[in-house]
C-alpha cells in the first residue's frame, strides 16, 4: 500500500527519473536514508519498474509512426505477445477490449518499413486474423 510520501516519490520519479536521492529527499522533504529506502521498496515491490531515457524518435531516425490494430484468435494472446516481442518496431502493445484485440505503436525509418512491418511481419503471424493501421502525424510525450 501506498502512503502520500510514496506517492508523491513516484510522481517526482516520473517527472525527472534521473533525481539523485539527496535531491528526491528534498524535494519530498524527508532524510536521504529514507529516500532510499523507499525507493529500495518501490522497485523491490514491482511500483518502479525501470528508469529510461525518453528520446524523440524523430531524432533517431524513426520518421513514421503509427498505432496498428490487430484482430486475433480467440486464446492466442500469451503466444502471440511474445511473437511482437520479437519486433524491434513494436514499441508498446496492450491487450484491449474494443472492436479489435491488440493495439500496438509501431515505429519506423519510414513508410516503406512500416509497409513491411505491417504486410510481412505481423500479417504473417498465425494468430492475426486482421490489421488496421493508424498514421501518426504528431505525437508527444506527456
Amino acid at each position: 500500500m501506498l502512503d502520500e510520501i510514496d506517492r508523491r516519490m513516484v510522481a517526482e520519479l516520473q517527472r525527472d527519473g534521473r533525481l539523485s536521492g539527496r535531491a528526491l529527499a528534498e524535494r519530498l522533504t524527508i532524510s536521504r536514508a529514507n529516500a532510499y529506502a523507499r525507493l529500495a521498496r518501490l522497485v523491490d515491490d514491482g511500483v518502479v519498474t525501470g528508469f529510461t531515457a525518453q528520446v524523440d524518435p524523430e531524432k533517431v531516425g524513426l520518421h513514421t509512426s503509427a498505432y496498428v490494430t490487430l484482430t486475433v484468435r480467440q486464446n492466442s494472446w500469451r503466444e502471440l505477445r511474445e511473437q511482437l516481442r520479437a519486433i524491434p518496431e513494436v514499441r508498446h502493445m496492450a491487450l484491449v477490449g474494443s472492436d479489435f484485440d491488440v493495439l500496438l505503436l509501431v515505429r519506423t525509418t519510414g513508410n516503406d518499413a512500416l509497409r513491411s512491418v505491417v504486410l510481412e511481419r505481423l500479417q504473417a503471424l498465425p494468430a492475426v486474423v486482421s490489421t488496421r493501421t493508424i498514421l501518426i502525424f504528431e505525437d508527444e510525450q506527456l
